[in-house]
C-alpha cells in the first residue's frame, strides 16, 4: 500500500500515515514506514496484546488506543476523523485495492504453484478480507471450480484477526471477493488449535491462523481427493501475554 501510494504520488517520505489496525498489518506498515521515512500513527483497540504494541513501537510508530468497547469500528472511525482534521493520510486497508492486489499478485500464485495447480479448496480467516479477496480472484481465474471458504467468529467469540463486520463497516474491498461459503469458528476451538499446531506440528501460529486450520480440517472430513490450503497469517509469539499458550504468564 505504501509503495503503490508513493508510485501514484499521493504520499511522499516525511508525510504522516494513519491506519486503524488490530495488529498484523500495523506492524508491517510500521516497518515499511521506518524504512521509507514516514511518520506512522496506528490506531487500535486497547485490548490488543502487549507484544503487538511493542512491535509497532519498536519500529517507531505512534500508537493511539481506543476503548475495547469501541473495537475496530471505533479505531476506523477515529482514523478517519484524524485524517479529516488534517493530521495525516489514511491508507485504509479496508477499502484500498492495493491490499487485495498484493494477494492476487503474490499469495494466489504461490498457492497455485506450491500445489502444482491441484488446489481444490482455499480456507481463509476474514479480517480486512484482503487475503481472501485477492487469492479467490486469482484461483477462480485459474480454475473456477476451486472452492473458497471464509472463516468468521461464532457469536460471542473474540479472535484477533477474524471478524464478522456489521454491514456499515464491511470492508469495501470485499466486493471483489468470490467466496463460496462462510464457516464459523469458536474462540475456544481456535485457541485449542493454536496450542495443537505448536505442540504437535511445530507451527507456532496465531489464533486467526488456527481458526482457519479448524475449518480446513472440518472441510477435510467432508470431501475426498481434495487439496485444501490455508495461510498461517500470524505468529504465536504475538499472543504470549494472552494466556493462550501453556506456561505463558497472562
Amino acid at each position: 500500500m505504501i509503495a503503490r501510494a508513493e508510485a501514484r504520488g499521493t504520499i511522499r517520505p516525511g508525510d504522516t500515515l494513519i491506519e486503524a489496525t488490530s495488529g498484523n498489518t500495523g506492524i508491517a506498515l510500521a516497518m515499511v514506514a521506518a524504512i521509507r521515512g514516514y511518520r506512522m500513527v496506528l490506531v487500535m483497540p486497547d485490548n490488543q496484546t502487549v507484544e503487538r504494541r511493542q512491535s509497532m513501537a519498536a519500529y517507531g510508530a505512534e500508537l493511539v488506543l481506543v476503548p475495547r468497547s469501541e473495537g475496530m469500528e471505533g479505531a476506523r472511525d477515529l482514523a478517519a476523523a484524524m485524517q479529516a482534521r488534517g493530521e495525516g493520510i489514511v491508507l485504509d486497508q479496508f477499502a484500498n485495492d492495493d491490499n487485495w492486489m498484493a494477494h492476487y499478485e503474490n499469495t494466489g500464485p504461490e498457492l497455485w504453484e506450491a500445489t502444482g495447480g491441484r488446489i481444490s479448496h482455499f480456507v481463509s480467516a476474514m479480517g480486512t478480507t484482503g487475503t481472501i479477496t485477492g487469492v479467490s480472484r486469482y484461483l477462480k481465474e485459474r480454475n473456477p471450480k476451486v472452492t473458497i471458504i471464509g472463516v468468521q467468529p461464532e457469536e460471542g467469540s473474540s479472535i484477533a484477526g477474524i471478524r464478522k463486520w456489521p454491514d456499515a463497516y464491511l470492508p469495501a474491498i470485499y466486493r471483489h471477493a468470490r467466496v463460496d461459503r462462510l464457516e464459523l469458528v469458536s474462540q475456544a476451538d481456535a485457541e485449542a488449535m493454536a496450542r495443537r499446531l505448536a505442540a504437535e506440528e511445530g507451527v507456532f501460529g496465531g489464533v486467526s491462523a488456527a481458526g482457519a486450520c479448524c475449518v480446513a480440517l472440518r472441510i477435510a472430513r467432508e470431501v475426498r481427493d481434495a487439496t485444501i490450503a490455508f495461510v498461517v497469517c500470524d505468529r504465536g509469539d504475538r499472543y504470549l501475554s494472552s494466556g493462550v499458550f501453556p506456561g505463558a504468564d497472562p
